[in-house]
């Protein structure tokens, strides 16, 4: 008569529960060699390596000639990388049991440890001449095509995996990994939509259906997907959170926010969610209730940079640059390599007037990989407000290796060379400048009032406005 899965599952446990009772007291109790197997595998599964090699003893002192307790002796040997013992065993079954599929998905792991993945997938050929139960070898052949890097033919053996257990969401996640990975959303979405078609109550599918549409940026369709899978599965937490993102992207913020707070009930609240509800809010002007949420959010995760980042651009927003000031201090303090922290600070110092700190910022924000033409272009202007003319130069020369036609490093040299008294070279520039774009001349009159103000300046630009 065939047992429940819960049958099985209570069956098991009293099986764990003799077992540790017969440690504890140092009798000896009789157990079939079944009961030995899932005993071990038990202690294996939950990394108790130890317990599972002292039940394997046991169980091998009890059925020395068991062929379930022998492989699984080889799993352990495998594991313990003592792979010449373990082919020996298996040389041993393979002639006593010649179509035993254990042996050959034993082999094959034994390849797969080798690195010879190709041989292990021979061996796992083999198994499936032999198997009930091809959705697991199926498997096990996806995985060793996702160790060959070949994509197309895992994702083909993790599909064949499905069509015998749709169940087995591990190969659903491992299908769509793969089309993923091969930038194949459409031919996923098409294949989810089958597999919907036969599976409608599969909250795995809709939600990684809803993934593919999100890729796609089809927020409403991600919306509808998630949706689904949330109804199937109302304690979802990964299906509310990608719906919150969509309704997002909708700019629907206040939905997002109600899918956010679903999440916070269902576990512990997360600095992910407090985050977004805070930019939710700032979205619609409930700026008291984004300030409340990111302050939850570092109070949540005191190490979140990105949510000390939000403080600082909310305070940036409102003008208070001493605030804003503290808390980009904050967020350098816990990552001083990210460039963006320090571009803005240096912002903020230059709305402040402290330029000193200002160009610290720039640099320091170019020293971890900015190269962006804002940042040269800010960095070299508050190096010539700090007299630093010949570093201001070197500055934007740097930039022009990058950007060779940009009108606005060519004013900000015509303004510094007409600093250092070259006005040839100042003329050079402007008249570059000029034909390059000739509406950005407010560059020179907001930046060097004086060299805008000289006659012949002036008349060059009449001259190119005719």
């Amino acid at each position: 008569m065939n047992m429940s899965h819960e049958e099985e599952e209570e069956e098991n446990n009293l099986s764990l529960s003799k077992f540790e009772s017969m440690l504890k007291t140092n009798k000896v109790f009789f157990f079939d060699s079944e009961e030995f197997e899932d005993i071990v595998l038990h202690y294996m599964d939950t990394g108790r390596i130890n317990l599972a090699k002292k039940a394997l003893r046991l169980g091998l002192e009890q059925h020395p000639k068991s062929t379930g307790l022998k492989l699984v002796h080889v799993e352990i040997l495998i594991y313990d990388d003592k792979i010449e013992q373990a082919e020996k065993i298996l040389n041993e079954i393979a002639l006593l049991e010649p179509t035993n599929e254990e042996v050959f998905i034993q082999r094959a792991n034994i390849c797969s440890k080798r690195d010879q993945h190709e041989k292990a997938i021979e061996h796992l050929n083999n198994a499936l001449r032999y198997t009930d139960d091809e959705a697991d070898i199926y498997s096990m052949i996806g995985m060793e095509y996702l160790f060959m890097d070949n994509l197309e033919f895992a994702k083909d053996n993790f599909i064949l995996c499905l069509e015998n257990d749709e169940e087995d969401y591990s190969a659903l996640y491992n299908v769509v990994y793969c089309f993923d990975f091969l930038d194949q959303n459409k031919e996923a979405i098409v294949y989810l939509e089958n597999f919907i078609d036969k599976n409608p109550y599969s909250e795995v599918a809709w939600h990684q259906l809803g993934r593919q549409f999100y890729a796609l940026k089809e927020y409403e369709k991600a919306v509808w997907a998630f949706d689904y899978a949330c109804l199937i599965d109302e304690g979802f937490l990964g299906a509310f959170l990608e719906k919150a993102k969509s309704l997002e992207k909708l700019k629907r913020y206040q939905e997002a926010i109600d899918c956010y707070n679903i999440t916070i009930e269902l576990d512990d609240p997360t600095s992910f969610a407090y985050l977004r509800i805070g930019k939710c809010y700032e979205k619609l002007g409930n700026k008291e209730q984004a300030l409340n949420f990111y302050l939850k959010t570092v109070h949540e995760d005191p190490l979140l940079d990105k949510a000390w980042l939000a403080i600082t651009d909310f305070y940036i927003s409102e003008k208070n640059y001493q605030k804003s000031l503290y808390y980009i201090n904050k967020a350098i303090g816990i990552d001083g390599e990210n460039s963006l922290y320090w571009r803005r600070y240096a912002n903020i110092n230059q709305y402040l007037n402290f330029i000193e700190e200002a160009e610290e910022g720039y640099r320091k924000a170019f020293e971890n990989g900015d190269i962006e033409l804002d940042n040269f272009l800010c960095w070299s202007d508050v190096l010539y407000v700090l007299g630093e003319v010949s570093a201001a130069f070197e500055i934007l020369n740097q930039a022009k290796d990058l950007y060779p036609n940009e009108s606005e490093i060519q004013y900000r040299m015509v303004g510094l060379y007409y600093n250092i008294d070259e006005e040839f070279n100042a003329i050079e520039a402007l008249n570059l400048a000029l034909i390059t774009d000739f509406h950005k001349n407010y560059i020179l009159k907001d930046l060097f009032p004086h060299v805008w103000e000289s006659e012949n300046v002036q008349k060059i630009i009449k001259n190119h406005n005719i």
